[in-house]
């Protein structure tokens, strides 16, 4: 991997968690998931102008990543009115891998090696602390169960598109219709759960949305566009840096609480991560 594959890599991870730092920072957290969702959705169809439309059988491949990710953002934005970003965005984050990487095992007939092993037994034990830091410091612990949804809907569309992707055959044509999909299902539901009221926000605040939604686009563009230059595992590795910079970011600029055991934990996931992906 060249230096500039390397650092192009790095500035995706930092956008990946500065777009969830976005998140974390707005007064209601689902009117800015809409916000972001409507953005995202906005840039996907102006994608799509430049594609043609799907064949029969990558729609429903399509359907499925859309709730998904109505799910994983109702998730990701309850969870961010419950906790911390540098608590939160570990668990949500360094779950995922673990439960692709057992779901595969079981059900895919994917091979484990004994690293992978090693890497679920690291990741686990660094999940399991950061989870239980929460009860240890008198965080809300409705946290963790929504942090996990997160997760388990990561996972879910992880393996959803990486199947969808390949019938479709563009992977950035499919990506460009996941963007617009997650609003056609994710503005419905906050509708139904949060009333017209979810929408209803400054038109400077609905400016700045373009902010994370340029950011979330522009972390995964950087990471395809890498998975071309150098070995995919590297790259995948590599990005889960994301998760220290959440950290990192939590608790230089939101002044979250930082302690030795949670550190240690955000260490433990990344390096779990990293095991499961060489």
């Amino acid at each position: 991997m060249s230096l500039f594959v390397f650092f192009a890599v790095l500035g995706a991870a930092l956008l990946h968690a500065g777009w969830n730092a976005i998140i974390k920072t707005g007064g209601n957290k689902q009117t800015t998931m809409m916000i972001f969702t409507v953005w995202q959705g906005l840039i996907g169809l102006l994608a799509l102008m430049w594609f043609p439309l799907p064949t029969p059988e990558v729609w429903p491949w399509l359907i499925a990543s859309g709730v998904i990710h109505m799910f994983y953002q109702l998730f990701l934005a309850y969870a961010y009115e419950q906790g911390d970003l540098s608590r939160v965005y570990p668990i949500s984050r360094g779950s995922a891998p673990l439960i692709v990487l057992v779901v595969g095992a079981v059900l895919l007939d994917d091979i484990v090696t004994p690293v992978e092993y090693l890497g679920v037994a690291v990741l686990g034990l660094g999940i399991v602390t950061m989870a239980s830091g929460a009860f240890s410091s008198g965080e809300n612990r409705k946290l963790i169960p929504y942090a996990l949804g997160a997760a388990c809907a990561t996972a879910g569309y992880t393996l959803v598109d990486g199947i969808g992707a390949r019938i479709n055959g563009n992977p950035f044509a499919y990506v460009g219709w996941i963007l617009f999909m997650s609003g056609i299902f994710f503005i419905p539901a906050a509708f139904a759960l949060k009333g017209w009221s979810v929408a209803v926000a400054p038109w400077a605040v609905w400016r700045r949305g373009i902010i994370p939604a340029g950011a979330s686009l522009a972390a995964y563009a950087i990471v395809v566009w890498a998975m071309t230059q150098a070995p995919i595992a590297l790259v995948a590795a590599l990005r889960e840096t994301s998760i220290l910079f959440a950290v990192l970011i939590g608790w230089l600029a939101f002044g979250e609480k930082m302690n030795v055991t949670k550190a240690l934990a955000a260490l433990l996931i990344v390096c779990g991560v990293i095991l499961t992906r060489i």
